[in-house]
């Protein structure tokens, strides 16, 4: 199970802001819709003030479904706790470089294993944070939000960064976004060069989740 490779625009739901006491009827409902990647928010409550699932979680999940596993490492120690991630199902992991002092050591970790590595930004961070490793990643994720809570308002001058970073990376890396998505933002930060757009609230928080899948996918093609 491999990352979408890059150019198409792919919707990534995240289940952040799903029903947690019917997880596997949430993915169930994300592969009916179309998408091919789910976005899995994984936070300690010390890098992130929030404490969300863990890999005894991202390992049942993968007994459920056979959707790819966008994992979303918001957390102080990435490199000690991607091999469990890997281990327990997630086939992507995305760290921030605020988190980590040799970057590019652990990417190469990372797909020695055999999983697709990502970078992220918080908003606060600027692009050239990352402008030394950018290519030697699967995708860059492009905070327009702070992390660690859902349902948050988007924050436009973050997004502008997404022109930056793919400038950076050209068209064979993906540019992944999250942060306040919904329809009306969408289409904003795929004009900017974004190609894998999260949604957890935008989903989730409708009563009819393959609706709300298909309106946003709508709204990135205008």
């Amino acid at each position: 199970m491999r990352l979408p490779k890059a150019g198409t625009i792919e919707i990534a739901p995240s289940i952040l802001s799903a029903d947690f006491a019917k997880l596997a009827d949430e993915l169930a409902v994300i592969e009916k819709a179309g998408a091919k990647i789910v976005h899995l928010d994984i936070m300690d409550g010390h890098f992130v003030p929030n404490i969300t699932i863990g890999p005894p979680v991202v390992e049942k999940l993968r007994k459920h479904s056979k959707l790819f596993f966008d994992c979303h490492l918001m957390i102080t120690d990435p490199r000690k706790f991607a091999p469990i991630f890997i281990k327990a199902g997630a086939n992507h992991l995305t760290f921030h470089i605020e988190a980590e002092k040799n970057p590019a050591e652990l990417i190469k970790l990372l797909h020695d294993m055999g999983a697709t590595a990502g970078l992220c930004l918080n908003p606060e961070t600027p692009v050239k944070a990352i402008e030394k490793v950018a290519h030697l990643a699967d995708m860059i994720l492009v905070l327009t939000v702070h992390p660690g809570f859902g349902a948050q308002q988007f924050i436009p001058e973050a997004a502008k960064k997404i022109v930056q970073v793919r400038k950076i990376v050209g068209p064979d890396i993906r540019v992944e976004v999250d942060g306040g998505i919904d329809p009306q933002t969408a289409p904003l930060v795929v004009s900017y060069g974004a190609d894998t757009i999260v949604a957890g609230n935008a989903i989730f928080s409708k009563p009819d989740r393959i609706a709300a899948i298909n309106a946003i996918r709508r709204a990135c093609k205008k």
